[in-house]
């Protein structure tokens, strides 16, 4: 038991011993972290103390003054290098041709100091500094004075700015080539105009920049009309949509077309991507086309029943286009945009429209022979003796031309100053001049019609009458000669 009892208090006394071992090289610690805490809030307060000293005569700020950081600058330091970098300023002027410069000098630049920047420390707390990343970083307007009219001149005597130096841009727009309108892209070029760089010149150099692109400040004039433009775009579709058609007039034995290069010569472009057409031009080609092909009471070429070919010049048989309506048709048809196949309008119009516009069907009168043939498609359905006008009288039945059928009627009474005659058959061509039967007479052909003719109508035999009636129609020509 004793034994047991000096083990046991052993024990307890090496714990005790170990227990005040610890408290000890606590104590220690404790004293150790004391010191350092006081260092550390010594060293903070020194700096802080030397910081309060600093920034009491030096900016803490983290804004700028033509350009020049102002951190760690007294206001003296700070107004010297503002008065420094103004007198050796220069800005760099980017353009499309090259760079060009202006100086200080040749703008008059020079520093005003009205103390802003002593205003600007004067709302400095020293005792804050230690808050300088969270102050602005705006730049601080400083006055200068510059003589607006040296900068002015110094602009204008820029190369950039001489007339003969500078290319205006063109617009993109739409030509004609191989059978299509196509785009053609807008050019840039280089000019520039003194009211758009000058301001920006003007800004730069308050601004406190070294360097400036007139181009990124967008001072060139610039296009406005450009490739990818919509309403070029559609205007392109729009015209080609025109070209693609083929306009044919039919002249029987003959065309004439109207295709995409013609049209493309009449287009007329203009505001707003707008298009029309030249309607003058398209008067000068429906001109041309009836000078062409008109025959209306021009000279014919006529080949006679006996074979032999004459020259008839006048009467009222043939084509006349109606070219301020043929003008409008072919307006609206290019408008349309359809190819097509058609005729011009017409004043008036004959039988056949060949070249030879008798054709085969016509009424043939001949004075010297009093014989009057008719034929229907090249086929010869009457040959008659007939009386023409009296010769004596001065009636002559009116000859060397080539005349139409106007009208068709039956039972007709033909009135004059000395008479009155009833015809079964009366087909005018010339006034009141026609053929038609006369039951009156007996005789026909030979030299009646010289002493004992008409008053210048063509007399038939009513049985002959009866078949030219059933042949002729309005419009039919008749020749005389």
């Amino acid at each position: 038991m004793r034994r047991c009892r000096v083990q046991t208090e052993g024990f307890i006394l090496a714990q005790r011993t170990r227990l005040r071992q610890e408290l000890r090289i606590q104590r220690q610690r404790n004293v150790r972290r004391r010191r350092i805490l006081i260092a550390v809030l010594a060293v903070l307060a020194a700096v802080y103390i030397a910081g309060c000293f600093y920034y009491s005569r030096h900016f803490y700020g983290g804004g700028t003054v033509f350009g020049i950081a102002i951190r760690g600058q007294t206001v003296e330091s700070l107004k010297e290098e503002v008065r420094n970098k103004m007198g050796s300023y220069s800005l760099t002027i980017s353009t499309r041709d090259g760079e060009e410069t202006i100086t200080a000098e040749e703008m008059g630049l020079e520093y005003d100091d009205q103390e802003e920047i002593d205003a600007l420390f004067a709302e400095q707390k020293a005792v804050l500094w230690f808050l300088m990343f969270r102050t602005s970083k705006d730049d601080l307007d400083v006055a200068m004075t510059l003589d607006e009219t040296m900068l002015g001149d110094a602009v204008q005597a820029l190369s950039c700015m001489q007339e003969e130096n500078m290319t205006a841009p063109t617009d993109a727009y739409l030509e004609y080539e191989d059978g299509v309108f196509v785009i053609r892209d807008e050019t840039y070029g280089n000019q520039l105009e003194y009211d758009t760089v000058y301001p920006v010149i003007y800004d730069a150099v308050f601004g406190g920049d070294s360097a400036i692109s007139l181009d990124e400040l967008a001072c060139y004039v610039a296009p406005e009309v450009y490739s990818d433009t919509e309403g070029l775009l559609t205007e392109c579709d729009e015209v080609n949509r025109a070209v693609a058609i083929e306009i044919t007039y039919d002249f029987s034995d003959r065309t004439m077309v109207v295709d995409g290069s013609m049209i493309a010569e009449w287009i007329v472009f203009g505001e707003d991507f707008s298009w029309s057409l030249d309607e003058e031009a398209i008067a000068d080609y429906i001109y041309e086309m009836a000078y062409e092909t008109d025959t209306f009471g021009l000279t014919h070429t006529f080949t006679t029943s006996y074979g032999s070919e004459i020259t008839l010049k006048g009467g009222d048989y043939g084509w006349c286009i109606n070219q301020s309506q043929t003008v409008e048709q072919l307006v609206g048809l290019i408008q349309a945009g359809e190819s097509v196949t058609t005729e011009p309008v017409y004043r008036y119009s004959g039988i056949c429209r060949d070249t030879d516009d008798i054709g085969d069907s016509y009424v043939e009168v001949s004075i010297s022979a009093q014989t009057m043939w008719v034929y229907s498609e090249g086929e010869c359905v009457v040959s008659t003796a007939v009386v023409t006008g009296n010769v004596a009288n001065g009636h002559e039945t009116p000859s060397g031309g080539v005349w139409a059928i106007d009208a068709r009627l039956t039972d007709y009474v033909l009135t004059g100053q000395d008479y009155d005659s009833e015809v079964s058959y009366w087909l005018p061509f010339n006034g009141n001049v026609g053929i038609h039967d006369a039951t009156w007479r007996t005789e026909f052909g030979g030299d009646i019609y010289k002493t004992s003719g008409s008053h210048g109508c063509v007399n038939t035999p009513l049985s002959a009458m009866k078949t030219v009636y059933e042949y002729v129609q309005i419009g039919w020509p008749v020749i005389v000669y």
